[in-house]
């Protein structure tokens, strides 16, 4: 099967390659494939003809997104159109990578896919907003909610609490809001299944479990042996540009109800992750 990835330099892109090896994997970073050109996506998808696209590429800095609004849809919505029309042309399936913030987190419960998206943020909007053009455009679509999403390469909140402890005692980390850390590397497993199958719609893919930012650092620091005192504080002690949900814990029911695939605990994701890096 030919496979095109778009952000294949990212956390997901990465592993993706090495989970697709069995695959013809075209790969492409930002500087490689603009996807907010219609022009350049499709020639691209010509010259190739990939019979599915993992469009991976997005603009995900929550907090930038609220200042840089226009860009956030011209990416995130507007390169989703796009690359969703290019597959249309050519006949190929895309699975499209969401995101939890689409969710508003008063629930207070896990959010299935069939639950009414409501974002907070311009993130979560422009994001939906790509899910929208993904579902309208095409048939064979698959839309892959994620979340806390951590990996190889690339910055994430693993290896940012990692290197913060180097040159403190102490770290605040926020324990109001709640969702689920996710391996880059077992989303990536999760994709290879569906994009192999013929089950398209709306899933949910994290590690399973849950917990708060401050129980996620928490864990980080005892897998890596690092000795640190870690202090819970509230989201308004922050005060990012972006409002973030305070529950935002995704269901896999549609992957274990159309697949039978279950994902591993987000622990010993986190565990493994971890061993791997050091």
């Amino acid at each position: 099967m030919k496979v095109l990835i778009t952000g294949a330099e990212g956390q997901l892109g990465t592993e993706l390659k090495k989970v697709l090896d069995s695959h013809k994997v075209y790969g492409f970073g930002k500087e490689q494939l603009d996807i907010t050109s219609p022009h350049a996506v499709y020639k691209c998808f010509k010259d190739i003809r990939p019979e599915i696209v993992i469009h991976c590429a997005a603009y995900t800095n929550v907090d930038g997104c609220e200042s840089n609004e226009e860009l956030a849809y011209e990416v995130n919505s507007k390169g989703a159109g796009n690359v969703a029309a290019g597959c249309l042309k050519i006949g190929a399936a895309m699975v499209y990578i969401s995101t939890d913030y689409v969710f508003n987190g008063q629930k207070g419960q896990s959010y299935y896919e069939a639950d009414e998206p409501s974002p907070i943020n311009i993130y979560g909007k422009s994001k939906l907003a790509g899910e929208r053009i993904v579902s309208s455009t095409l048939n064979k679509y698959y839309i892959v909610r994620t979340a806390w999403l951590y990996g190889i390469n690339g910055n994430n909140f693993v290896k940012t609490m990692l290197q913060l402890s180097q040159s403190r005692k102490t770290i605040e980390v926020v324990d109001d809001q709640i969702g689920s850390p996710t391996n880059a590397f077992d989303l990536a497993e999760a994709i290879k299944v569906l994009a192999e199958s013929d089950k398209y719609g709306i899933y949910h893919v994290t590690n399973s479990g849950s917990c708060s930012w401050f129980e996620f650092a928490k864990k980080i620091f005892e897998f890596a042996g690092v000795d640190i005192e870690v202090r819970p504080i509230s989201s308004d002690r922050i005060n990012r540009p972006a409002k973030r949900p305070s529950y935002s814990v995704l269901n896999n029911f549609n992957l274990k109800a159309n697949l039978g695939y279950e994902m591993k605990p987000w622990g010993r994701a986190l565990k493994e992750y971890i061993q791997s890096i050091k």
